[in-house]
């Protein structure tokens, strides 16, 4: 049946949501893929998309209110999967670094915006909350940025996860406290919470600010409790039965439903926030056994739905505050990328931490993003802070988070530069610093990856006699080598500087063992451009990705299930495989 014409156009109009993410994707692939081509981040051209679709500028201007709630589905999936690779016991490994260096940066922050609203006119109220909106940065993006860079897993990278986690967990209660605060303050203390006046009322407590404090903290606990407790228990035994089914799709969508469903009841039932809800409910599968699977099953999607939330930044993006408040921005500025950066940096040092994390950690926090938007809107609504207040906020997130990955590349520059070979705050070389120099190892045989597959390869080669030098981004792999003898880097698969140290112009062969095929192509054709006699061999899972590493260098492709197949058979009495 062919729908009316009328039909047909009226559906081209009253469809906000379809157009608001078809201009999405198709802007930021396209200016993604320029982005890329210009040797700057994919990221870039996704804010640039946004700006484009935004209000502010002229053309088409997609759905204001849509395009944010499908960047939070993003941010969801994003820490449910950052919750998946981030077990409790990393979480409290960080801990007597994360959670007062984390507050002190919040709380000096804070004066910082308190003293630049004074100087602006603007009231205490208004600086403070400035203050706290600029003190906390992206999660979306400092995940971005980790993992673009392959550092997420090593100590550096949980550190930094660490560190925003627990800013997320002050600001989750900062925005509980702001209306309370200004409800006393003003003398309207209508609509408490029900809750805040039964306990208070129990305790003895004022069911004002008191009181609402210690519900607060009451619902987290309760939220954190019933996580380890019965999330434990329930959400891996769920997942376990959908695998015992194989139905595979099943599967896909029970990840999904857990990830989101989750971070809904946190949200509705604890006052905890979505993205801290869906980081517990992954934490909790990481102790399963399926945790791999569940992350593989959600990464498209949560790529996806992570770009809508760059291209929803952007869309907040005035350009005009740029010519008509530039001293101000300048200021703004200045306090997210310079003061926040030293005071990170200084707060890591004093914890005797090395020169690379201190500088890893201050790139990392040198960006505002989620929280910083909601206390913005929060500010205004409760008549605290300006519009203009608000716009230097937006501003100041957009050009941070753009600039974000020439801070990272300062730090590298700064950590060459500045990293002494006695270096005297850490008493002795951590593992991230060792092997900074390139192996004295010739006619050896290069690893990269050393998970299930790399680690045996690495152990048979050993066994053999074979010299072997191994690149992974896990501090702990890397650390469980050196202790059993072996040599290694941490570090990127695809980078220059890890194949330097290698020595993979000196090497005999190469054996690329992550599953990953496009960091396994690059990874190759890096490696045959420094060493064209190199013998190079990878893995694949499928004909397309056999064909695509060969192109790129690789001399054998093996595949797994052609493998499994040829063990198959040769049980069964030597038969022969058919040909390929």
């Amino acid at each position: 049946m062919r729908t009316p014409p009328a039909r047909r156009t009226a559906i081209a109009h009253d469809t906000p949501l379809i157009t608001t993410i078809v201009a999405g994707f198709v802007l930021a692939f396209i200016l993604g893929a320029l982005a890329n081509r210009l040797r700057l981040p994919t990221l870039v051209g996704y804010l640039c998309a946004g700006i484009l679709v935004g209000p502010h500028t002229p053309g088409f201007v997609a759905d204001q209110h849509a395009a944010p709630q499908l960047a939070e589905i993003g941010v969801i999936l994003l820490m449910f999967g950052v919750g998946l690779h981030f077990s409790l016991k990393d979480l409290m490994s960080v801990r007597l670094i994360a959670v007062p260096g984390a507050i002190a940066q919040i709380a000096v922050t804070a004066l910082l915006g308190l003293l630049f609203g004074w100087g602006m006119g603007w009231t205490t109220g208004g600086g403070l909350v400035f203050g706290l909106a600029l003190s906390v940065a992206s999660t979306v993006v400092l995940l971005r940025a980790l993992q673009d860079r392959h550092i997420l897993d090593t100590d550096r990278g949980r550190i930094a996860v660490g560190w925003l986690i627990v800013e997320d967990l002050a600001m989750v209660l900062t925005l509980v406290l702001i209306p309370a605060a200004v409800s006393i303050g003003t003398g309207d203390s209508a609509t408490p919470d029900p809750l805040a006046v039964a306990i208070g009322r129990m305790v003895g407590v004022d069911f004002g600010l008191s009181g609402i404090i210690l519900v607060t903290l009451l619902k987290v606990a309760a939220f954190v409790g019933l996580m380890l407790v019965v999330g434990r228990r329930v959400i891996p035994w769920v997942l376990h039965s959908i695998a015992h089914s194989g139905n595979r799709e099943l599967f896909r969508l029970g990840v999904l439903a857990i990830a989101l469903g989750v971070a809904y009841g946190a949200a509705m039932l604890f006052g905890v926030s979505l993205a801290l809800g869906a980081f517990f409910a992954g934490m909790i599968l990481a102790e399963s056994e399926l945790s791999h699977r569940a992350a593989q099953e959600s990464l498209p999607l949560r790529d996806a739905f992570a770009v809508l939330f760059f291209v929803s930044v952007g869309m907040l993006f005035d350009p005009a505050i740029i010519l008509e408040r530039p001293l101000p921005l300048l200021a703004t500025l200045a306090i997210i990328l310079l003061c926040k950066s030293v005071v990170a940096f200084a707060l890591v040092r004093s914890f005797r931490r090395s020169l690379g994390t201190a500088l890893t950690i201050a790139a990392s926090l040198a960006q505002v993003g989620e929280f910083s938007f909601i206390l913005a809107d929060l500010g205004v609504s409760l008549h605290l802070m300006t519009d203009e207040a608000r716009n230097l906020i937006l501003a100041g997130a957009i050009v941070s988070i753009l600039l974000n990955p020439a801070m990272f590349w300062l730090a590298d520059r700064l950590k060459t530069r500045l990293e002494l070979p006695a270096d005297p705050v850490p008493p002795a070389p951590l593992p991230e610093d060792e092997g900074e120099q390139p192996t004295m190892l010739t006619g050896h045989t290069v690893i990269i990856g050393y998970g299930r597959v790399g680690s045996l390869v690495a152990a048979g080669l050993r066994a053999a006699g074979t010299p072997v030098f191994v690149i992974d981004a896990s501090d702990a792999r890397i650390d469980a080598l050196r202790a059993a003898g072996g040599e290694g880097a941490v570090g990127a698969a695809t980078s220059d500087h890890s194949l330097a140290r290698a020595n993979i112009a000196a090497a005999h062969s190469l054996v690329v063992a992550i599953p990953e095929t496009f960091e396994a192509g690059t990874a190759m054709e890096k490696a045959r451009r420094q060493n064209p006699a190199l013998r190079v061999i990878g893995r694949a899972h499928s004909d397309a990705e056999v064909d695509h590493l060969k192109t790129l260098g690789a001399d054998t492709v093996i595949m797994g299930e052609r493998e499994i197949a040829k063990a198959m058979l040769a049980r069964l009495g030597g038969v022969e495989p058919a040909p390929e």
